[in-house]
């Protein structure tokens, strides 16, 4: 059976068995770690700049792990020390790279989020950071002093009015109808590629009337609570004190499962009006509609504080948690990082294992058979309006929890930390890595966050050391240019990103010669044979065009070349 096209190649059987290589790259890069941080030799360190070279190129053992071919307890041996000891005990000294851990992780399941969206379903959503921003602020108003604001803004209570819930419920009565008609017109027109325009317009009205429908239905939830919730602290004015840093911060995990549902929920409300829209058009919509969340946070002062944004914002407290990181000797003021850092270990665990059952699941086959052919997709039978509504909560709701988490960690947020240049970066993770690969997304987000936070920074901090060191030249200032230029480079150089997956290696590399790897490239799939090998050389049968791919079944001669009589 072939490993899934969405997961990455690694080692097959043919490759050298690298057990003892890989635990000698994970000891010695471990304890050059441990030598530059002043570990091991205490007061001694080695310049911020080798230090962070080191620190990835310890990261790099876990990614040697999962490609080598080795023993299976080896990588879990490299693969458990690595993020269970060795980042805990170098963050215990130096606080930055349980920074840096925590940020790569928030990012890998960001770009993971994205990569259903644009890699998998092949919608190009440059308004992303939308779903972040929905997350982050869903906690940061109400782990906040900002929630009594906002309550003592709306005291003393006032009794609803008919029409305070009347208009919200009778436009969510219009859009349960909408509904029903949008499913009545698919009965009545089943598999119309290309409607005629009476029913491309009432479908338009209908979404429309859904859209509307689905808005006044959480206008009237959140005025119903309200009116329950300033009623109540009208009569408690104690309760409202104590609301002074915001609710109990045990509610932190009840807002992690409620950021699912509610990034969820806008999720669909940005993909239902953009369901007709592809490629470039796809992108400036999602784009606009990414910057109206983003100013909705910069203006909406009652609820997001405007431009100076939310703070404090508490995190959730785990007892247990403090007194075992204060037993291993970690600071107060690491406990909050102690904590974070293994919540996003286990958070990106369950995004990896939610991506690895999708890939493999009609509905990932689905999304990459709309990602090829949205008509040939749909003439057989798939569904494009609930298939490409279900990437876009899918994708959302990963972005809703880390910016839970994101707002528990920076414990201050503003709309600036969400502009269009965060989507962006996002892309590029995806890109960079290897778009609808998983292991690349993951791989590309570390990446492009070693660089942004560690690595930049480390090198400016060496050369300000420099005597007569012009600041205009800090690397730090032109980020952006250094990831313009490597998006530029590996699109020339390996268009297909660092770590591909099989299909997307095949679709990059259409026009290459053919046997163009050696026998004993380790890309080679995790099967246990070579099946893989052939499926991606299975279709050169054009003498004219070796490397063109055919799907299974096709003939084994060119049609141009088969005369009338030939059977």
């Amino acid at each position: 059976m072939n490993a899934s096209p969405l997961l990455p190649k690694r080692a097959g059987p043919g490759a050298p068995d690298r057990t003892i290589l890989l635990l000698l790259y994970a000891v010695t890069t471990g304890l050059l770690l441990f030598y530059g941080t002043g570990r091991l030799v205490p007061g001694f360190t080695l310049p911020a700049i080798a230090v962070s070279f080191i620190f990835a190129a310890f990261l790099g053992s876990l990614l040697l792990a999962y490609q080598w071919r080795a023993a299976t307890w080896a990588k879990l041996l490299v693969g458990g020390v690595g993020l269970l000891l060795v980042i805990p005990d170098i963050g215990r000294g130096n606080g930055s790279f349980f920074d840096l851990a925590i940020q790569m992780c928030i990012f890998a399941a960001l770009a993971l989020g994205l990569n259903i969206v644009v890699g998998q379903a092949g919608l190009l959503d440059l308004g992303y950071v939308a779903f972040f921003a929905v997350g982050a602020y869903l906690w940061g108003v109400f782990g906040s002093g900002q929630f009594q604001t906002v309550l003592k803004s709306d005291l003393p209570y006032k009794p609803l009015g008919v029409i305070d819930w009347g208009v919200p419920l009778l436009l969510t009565l219009l859009g349960a109808a909408g509904l029903l008609w949008l499913r009545g017109i698919n009965r009545a027109n089943p598999g119309s590629a290309k409607p005629g325009g009476g029913v491309r317009a009432a479908r338009a009205l209908s979404v429309l009337l859904i859209v509307v429908g689905v808005i006044a239905a959480l206008v009237l939830v959140a005025t119903l609570l309200t009116a329950a919730i300033t009623d109540y602290y009208t009569g408690s004015p104690a309760a409202l004190e104590a609301l002074a840093t915001g609710i109990n911060p045990n509610f932190f995990w009840l807002f992690i499962i409620l950021a699912v549902a509610v990034a969820a929920i806008v999720g669909v409300l940005i993909g239902l009006p953009v369901l007709k829209l592809k490629g470039d058009y796809l992108a400036i919509v999602t784009l606009g509609l990414g910057e109206v969340i983003r100013v909705f946070a910069n203006n909406l002062t009652k609820y997001t504080s405007g431009p100076g944004g939310i703070s404090p914002i508490a995190a959730a407290p785990v007892s247990w948690l403090d007194k075992l990181a204060d037993a291993l000797k970690f600071p107060p003021e690491q406990f909050k990082l102690f904590f974070l850092y293994f919540l996003v270990l286990i958070v990106i665990g369950v995004v990896i294992t939610v991506n690895i059952r999708l890939a493999r699941s009609s509905i990932g086959r689905a999304w990459i058979a709309i990602r090829e052919d949205e008509i040939a997709a749909q003439a057989m039978g798939i569904p494009l309006v609930r298939t490409k509504i279900m990437a876009f909560a899918t994708g959302a709701s990963f972005a809703g929890v880390m910016g839970v988490i994101f707002a528990a960690k920076q414990g201050s947020i503003t709309p600036e930390s969400f502009t269009f240049f965060q989507s962006i970066s996002v892309l590029t993770m995806v890109i960079l890595g290897g778009m609808g690969n998983i292991a690349g997304v993951i791989l590309g987000a570390a990446v492009v966050t070693w660089l942004n936070l560690s690595s930049l920074t480390a090198l400016s901090e060496t050369l300000q050391t420099l005597p007569n060191f012009n600041s205009n030249l800090d690397p730090a200032k032109y980020n952006r240019l250094i990831f313009g230029v490597i998006l530029v480079m590996m699109m020339l150089f390996r268009p297909e990103g660092l770590l591909p997956s099989a299909r997307q290696r095949l679709m990059m590399h259409e026009d290459d010669p053919p046997n163009d790897t050696s026998p004993n490239d380790t890309s080679a799939d995790s099967s246990g044979d070579d099946a893989s090998s052939r499926d991606a050389t299975a279709g050169t049968l054009n003498p004219e065009n070796a490397a063109e791919v055919y799907s299974p079944g096709t003939a084994t001669q060119a049609d141009n070349e088969r005369g009338g009589g030939t059977r």
